[in-house]
């Protein structure tokens, strides 16, 4: 598709859809739970919906209208063995996560997903679920499709190798399966939606820095979630706000969960107008409204304990420092390898494109600022937020850019063009 550039500002206020994380573990709890649970602002993208085609698959009922999802919680034990394969889609989160959920089960069953999936490593997930006891059988060892033979689990004390959220939960899931307690080293603090959710849903969780302890056996009674705006889709308009000219955008409840704010962090310490107020929380998940504005901004080295709590936000943070001025390097990122494409060499190949001068590292990347963005064909390469990021860039193009595989987008945001669209 083509996409639109303006460079004469934007303005106005956003609401983002539901937090994409959240979402996730909204329906796997839901399901988990016993009783019924509601979801309100729950994300309609495609990697959500695919979440919730797993359970159903699972014998779970869930109904789907655009006020609320009901989900009609079976507990551990009411999940059945699908009659066929399961099918994640596009998502990397349910896949990580169901296979810590399934492992603990009394019944065999094999899941897969798209052509990106199948080239996603799962044996970062599936080595330490192994040790728990977990089997599974997988095309080349580590890569999907897997089947999951459900067996006794066991506890341990697991150190993680990778800071990853995804690794986290799913062995939280399978803790929560096992006889006794399971103890996690993190490496560095990543997003802690599946802790907030097992205390929202009445179970209980040890969390003391960095070492997580959880105990297997608890159940969960059905909850009423409602789901904070997704910070990871409001990043792209932060970063538009700051790098059109003469603009100023308002998003509305926001989530600001503080493993998720590194872009706050970042943005503040580039020298960027951006203020934070803080509305409302639901349970422990916090929300707030976020105002930018354009800035002059300065380069920086991104690095360390931040990347995890920013993550999913690198692609559009490269494309803002290069309007900053000086040179930003961003390091310590080697999971942008792994993510729905290598983002290292997405990001450097399609902005290059645009005449960004920028080069990828074994762990990041270096941007040069104050560059001048041009017409291209770019391409998404699937990715949702390589394609949201590239409409961002085009807004600064001095002629026509054309995307390449634009749906992709609708996995997180069905609504993101028209959303960029409302600002002109």
């Amino acid at each position: 598709m083509q996409l639109t550039t303006n460079k004469q500002g934007l303005n106005g206020t956003i609401r983002v859809p539901g937090d994409k994380s959240i979402s996730h573990r909204s329906i796997m709890f839901g399901a988990l739970a016993e009783g019924t649970t509601t979801v309100t602002n729950f994300l309609m993208g495609e990697d959500c919906l695919s979440t919730i085609g797993v359970f159903r698959a699972l014998g779970v009922t869930i109904d789907v209208t655009p006020e609320k999802i009901v989900v009609q919680g079976k507990g551990w034990d009411g999940l059945q063995k699908p009659a066929e394969t399961l099918d994640v889609g596009n998502s990397g989160t349910t896949i990580r996560l169901m296979l810590g959920i399934l492992a603990g089960r009394s019944f065999d069953a094999t899941i897969e997903g798209d052509a990106s999936i199948a080239k996603r490593p799962m044996g970062r997930v599936m080595r330490p679920l192994r040790e728990m006891g977990a089997t599974f059988e997988a095309k080349e060892a580590n890569f999907a499709p897997v089947k999951v033979i459900g067996t006794k689990l066991d506890t341990m004390t697991y150190t993680l190798p990778v800071a990853s959220a995804q690794v986290k939960s799913a062995i939280i899931f399978a803790a929560l399966q096992a006889d006794g307690e399971t103890t996690i080293i993190e490496k560095e603090k990543t997003r802690d939606h599946t802790e907030q959710m097992i205390r929202q849903f009445g179970g209980k969780i040890e969390v003391d820095d960095l070492t997580i302890r959880v105990s297997g056996g608890q159940k969960f009674r059905g909850q009423e979630v409602v789901v904070p705006g997704d910070i990871s889709s409001a990043a792209f308009f932060i970063v538009a706000g700051l790098i059109v000219p003469n603009s100023k955008i308002r998003l509305e409840n926001v989530g600001i969960n503080p493993t998720r704010t590194g872009i706050i962090d970042v943005v503040q310490a580039m020298g960027g107008k951006i203020t934070v107020e803080k509305t409302s929380a639901v349970g422990d998940e916090p929300a707030g409204t976020i105002t930018v504005e354009t800035s002059d901004l300065k380069g920086i080295e991104i690095g360390g304990d931040i990347i995890p709590r920013l993550i999913d936000e690198l692609p559009v943070i490269a494309l803002l420092a290069s309007q900053a001025t000086g040179r930003t390097v961003i390091k310590d990122a080697e999971e942008l390898k792994v993510k729905e494409t290598n983002r290292i060499d997405a990001v450097v190949t399609e902005l290059s494109k645009m005449g960004v001068a920028l080069v990828g590292t074994e762990d990041g990347m270096i941007i040069e600022g104050q560059q001048n963005l041009h017409g291209a064909t770019v391409k998404s390469y699937g990715d949702h937020r390589m394609g949201m990021m590239l409409q961002i860039a085009a807004l600064l193009a001095d002629s026509d850019v054309t995307l390449e595989n634009a749906e992709a987008v609708k996995v997180s945001y069905p609504t993101f063009f028209e959303d960029v669209a409302s600002l002109y």
